[in-house]
């Protein structure tokens, strides 16, 4: 039987990180795009491939540049047979609050080339490749609400990127129902940096965080619901944003800071 294979940008660290071990452990092969971490990402993928048996793939490229992800696409192709599930997780963000007249021309460009423009180019690039076997999952990565078109104060660029995105993860899931490849988008909550790689069991154990269900949200709480989606049997779901935020007014939250 044919192995699947997933390719996950920005998948060293982080959610992408704990996406890669989930699905690792369910049998994909992976390919793990990074952008400077290649150590991470290549000791990553070594350790999957032993543990679990698969075989992976770290590719250098910086998905808000179109030649790097002709590259990276080329590249998976030349080592595997299909790419079966796509997940855009790498995004760039601008941590320091700013207003719109605050940001430079190339910041803005570059926020939305990273978290809008790359998912047209992967996506254009693979979907041709997933209708010729007549399946794929796409997945891309939002935030709370973000289909609702809402403002984000000092976010104004990421926030514009990340809705027109929704549009977009919708739109493919209409476009491609047909050849058997489905799109969702999900919404992470306040995720923060060093909970990205944590699992739940960790979070349970450190309970007491005042949040809704008196935990910290961890990156298998995403990743679980990532290998959901990737199921055959998750093909009813598609065109859908999910929200995975432990019940917390995400934007609220950031707006009374």
């Amino acid at each position: 039987m044919k192995k699947k294979t997933a390719l996950i940008t920005g998948g060293a660290s982080g959610i992408g990180k704990k996406t890669a071990e989930l699905l690792a452990e369910n049998g994909y092969q992976l390919v793990i795009n990074y952008r400077k971490s290649e150590s991470e990402a290549v000791f990553l993928g070594k350790q999957l491939g032993e543990r679990f048996g698969i075989k992976t793939t770290a590719i250098q490229g910086d998905v808000a540049n179109k030649e790097d992800c002709e590259r990276i696409v080329n590249e998976t192709l030349s080592e595997y047979s299909s790419v079966d599930v796509l997940i855009h997780n790498a995004g760039p963000y601008i941590h320091e609050r700013k207003k719109l007249t605050e940001y430079s021309f190339e910041e803005w460009n570059y926020l939305i080339q990273g978290n809008l423009t790359a998912v047209f180019y992967l996506s254009k690039l693979i979907i041709p490749v997933m209708r010729k076997q007549s399946w794929g999952r796409i997945i891309t990565l939002g935030y709370d609400r973000v289909e609702t078109s809402p403002g984000w104060i000092y976010r104004s660029a990421f926030a514009a990127a990340k809705t027109g995105l929704a549009s977009l993860t919708r739109t493919i899931a209409m476009e491609e129902a047909a050849h058997g490849i489905t799109a969702n988008m999900i919404c992470p909550g306040d995720i923060t940096n060093e909970w990205k790689e944590k699992d739940i069991i960790e979070a349970v154990m450190a309970r007491g965080e005042k949040n809704t269900i008196g935990r910290q949200g961890t990156g298998e709480d995403i990743a679980r619901v990532i290998r959901f989606l990737t199921d055959n049997h998750s093909d009813f779901i598609t065109g859908s944003i999910i929200p995975v935020t432990g019940g917390i007014d995400v934007l609220g939250k950031t707006f009374r800071k």
